[in-house]
């Protein structure tokens, strides 16, 4: 348990470290977010504020888990793999997206068909090695201790819950700390939840990696709380989407993971039901979306909403784990 502790507090500082070497670095690359018009005049200060931050803790995080490996206190093994490989290839995408947004100097950066058939080849590289674990195609309710073998079609499954945790964690990063922080509740409460599944393999190797970036994440946070210096970027929302999606598939708690990410699930239900409405009716359901928005609009201070999602992250969570000890009851 103390490895934990340690892993924590020394990817903190990692983190921190490589913040003050990366952020004056993108700002002379010029390497800033940009703006979309509808919020122009509610986050005109936040012009010229450098992005691609998720760097601050992805890398912190592969680097401590490879110095981790090389001192034996981690094996890599397929549950791992299946893992960082989902946190890698998504931080690329997210990398490419935000390279593109900033060389045009706009939000256009890879398209949805673009994106959609990249994640798609994650994800089937993902099922590979799923399976090359020696893990079964079930779709699994732990309450009922419903199982299914459903064949094929969890490679469909993995793809969905892949493609809306990763979304959802990006449009919910539209707010300083907002994403970053529920990112940090979420992540520890999986971290949690691993911890106790000795069953998996591999379990501990998976919660020293969660923690690691958890300790990076809390290092990004000390540069992305408003007013913030840097933003993570599609490079970090959708590297953090990945790795609470996979993780959330590899211990069979896809369900839980509605819960744990219960804010990230407003976010994009919300953006969805707006989108559909907009084109049923020509109008606007709510203010603005994603949601965090439309309390703006209604004038909150962002500090304020940040604070308030936060805590409505952190009810979620732990009502998600007293959802796991009431398992753990009715198991023994």
């Amino acid at each position: 348990m103390h490895i934990i502790f340690i892993v924590v507090l020394t990817s903190f500082i990692l983190s921190i470290i490589t913040g003050y070497l990366l952020i004056p670095i993108l700002k002379k690359l010029k390497a800033d977010q940009s703006i979309s018009k509808y919020l122009e005049r509610a986050h005109k200060s936040k012009n010229h504020t450098p992005t691609i931050g998720g760097l601050i803790f992805i890398l912190p995080t592969l680097v401590i888990t490879f110095i981790l490996y090389m001192l034996k206190k981690i094996e890599i093994n397929y549950t791992l793999i299946i893992v960082i490989f989902s946190f890698i290839s998504y931080s690329l995408i997210g990398f490419i997206d935000d390279y593109l947004k900033i060389k045009r100097q706009n939000n256009d950066g890879l398209t949805e068909n673009q994106k959609l058939i990249m994640q798609i080849i994650i994800a089937l590289v993902f099922f590979y090695l799923f399976l090359l674990a020696g893990n079964e195609p079930l779709l699994w309710v732990h309450l009922i201790n419903f199982k299914k073998n459903i064949g094929f079609l969890y490679g469909i499954f993995i793809l969905l819950v892949l493609l809306g945790t990763t979304n959802a964690v990006n449009l919910t990063d539209g707010l300083d700390g907002l994403a970053g922080g529920l990112s940090v509740i979420a992540l520890s409460t999986f971290g949690i939840i691993v911890y106790n599944t000795d069953w998996l393999n591999g379990y501990m190797d998976l919660t020293i990696f969660i923690f690691t970036l958890v300790g990076a994440l809390l290092g990004f946070l000390f540069f992305n709380i408003n007013p913030a210096k840097i933003f993570m970027g599609d490079t970090g929302s959708l590297a953090l989407g990945s790795v609470l999606a996979s993780t959330a598939i590899i211990t069979r708690h896809e369900l839980l993971l509605i819960i744990i990410g219960f804010v990230f699930v407003i976010e994009m239900l919300t953006t969805i039901i707006q989108r559909i409405y907009y084109k049923l009716t020509k109008k606007r359901l709510f203010p603005m979306t994603p949601i965090h928005h439309a309390f703006e609009k209604k004038g909150m201070n962002e500090r304020d909403i940040v604070k308030l999602f936060w805590c409505i992250g952190l009810i979620a969570s732990l009502l998600a784990l007293i959802y796991g000890v009431l398992l753990w009851i009715k198991k023994y």
